[in-house]
């Protein structure tokens, strides 16, 4: 296919990869919400060990993103680093099948993270290059927009699953293996090499903040203080299930969740392309901060569909604003480093972040979670306030040279 052939708008490589993170979130999600629940109603393990399961696995594919971007830019490629770590992740699917205990479950979770660290930065900078500046926010919002499809689809799917083999988690962990395959297959044949990149042999070696200015690093700062209070999503999946929704019911939960974020995904990239990335960016970090004290204060059933509506919301409005924003701010000869060591250094803060949670809520309350979810998030947002004002500042200053 013709690299500058456009499919419904948008460059080959950008719709391609929108298509396989559409089968690779089939895949994760089909699993993703049943973790939790076959953690503690299977295997009857502690919220505590369900935080550091999850913390391990996230930080994992964090740490692994900084050096993935990094050889990505070394070696010029992006396309083979992909089909490795998708053909990773879909690895871990049989580990999780056949865990008897949690320490196999974290080895499936952490296989599954080692790939999403392996993929990540190299897809998104073969976005960035595959897309024009002023366009960046639709074009990763149109990423989030198919991965979350897929997001949705998974849990539908698990939800149908469960129902014909009677809540068996192992057969749907199986059945995962299907879309994880197809998407490797469709970066293989579909996803085009641009020439490959050439990086001055000095500047290859180093993996360091002295590439990016100041706009960069502080906004990574705000990013880590939010992740801090931003503990695992299956927190949220436990919150929904003590205030009384089944099981089964579980992945429809997750399922509006997801949908809801795919239907925002695009129309918040266009919004932010229009008004600005960082007003959109800004407004996600202030409803966060309700939505977590609202998990903190939930009550009834019907308080977290609800909320899970609007978590929806929030995540279409920041994942792919925040990278579309990055690469606005970032040096053309380091994109996938940049966006490696900005998703490495927000990831990290996930380990400490689902310790906390699972430590919060078995030692002192459930609600304890999210009030400490919602406190980072509210020091977060008047952080970037301040931010955006030193921004305007500096950007009068240039003007005036």
């Amino acid at each position: 296919m013709d690299q500058d052939k456009k499919f419904f708008g948008f460059g080959k490589n950008v719709f391609v990869s929108g298509v396989v993170s559409f089968f690779m979130d089939v895949s994760s999600e089909m699993i993703y919400p049943l973790v939790p629940l076959f953690l503690a109603n299977t295997l009857g393990v502690n919220k505590s060990v369900i935080g550091l399961i999850e913390g391990i696995a996230e930080s994992t594919a964090s740490i692994l993103k900084v050096f993935s971007g990094w050889l990505s830019d070394k070696i010029g490629t992006r396309k083979w680093l992909m089909v490795a770590g998708y053909g990773i992740s879909t690895l871990s699917r049989p580990v999780m099948a056949l865990a008897s205990g949690w320490h196999q479950v974290l080895g499936a979770r952490f296989i599954d993270r080692f790939g999403k660290g392996v993929r990540t930065a190299p897809r998104d900078a073969i976005i960035v290059e595959s897309s024009d500046k002023k366009y960046f926010g639709r074009a990763f919002g149109f990423q989030r927009s198919l991965d979350t499809m897929g997001a949705a689809t998974g849990p539908m799917l698990a939800f149908f699953l469960l129902g014909i083999f009677s809540n068996n988690y192992r057969i749907i962990f199986w059945f995962s293996i299907i879309p994880g395959t197809i998407a490797i297959l469709l970066i293989i044949f579909f996803i085009t090499e641009k020439k490959k990149i050439i990086i001055p042999h000095s500047e290859r070696i180093k993996i360091t903040f002295a590439h990016f200015d100041w706009r960069f690093k502080f906004f990574v700062l705000i990013a880590t203080l939010f992740a801090l209070g931003n503990s695992s999503d299956v927190f949220l999946i436990l919150r929904a299930q003590q205030t009384g929704i089944s099981t089964v019911m579980i992945p429809i939960v997750y399922l509006l969740f997801n949908i809801i974020y795919s239907i925002s995904s695009i129309p918040a990239g266009i919004a932010a392309d229009r008004f600005g990335k960082k007003r959109v960016i800004l407004l996600a970090f202030v409803l966060f901060t309700v939505l977590y004290y609202g998990f903190a204060v939930a009550k009834t059933t019907s308080d977290i569909w609800i909320l899970f509506a609007f978590y929806g919301l929030f995540m279409g409005m920041t994942e792919g604003i925040q990278k579309a924003f990055l690469a606005t701010i970032i040096p053309p000869d380091f994109k996938a480093t940049a966006f490696g060591v900005y998703n490495t250094t927000v990831g990290i803060a996930m380990l400490p972040a689902s310790l906390a949670g699972g430590w919060l809520w078995d030692h002192i309350s459930p609600s304890a979670t999210f009030y400490f979810g919602a406190i980072t998030a509210g020091l977060s947002t008047v952080l970037f306030t301040v931010f955006i004002f030193l921004i305007r500042k500096h950007d009068r200053t240039q003007k005036n040279i």
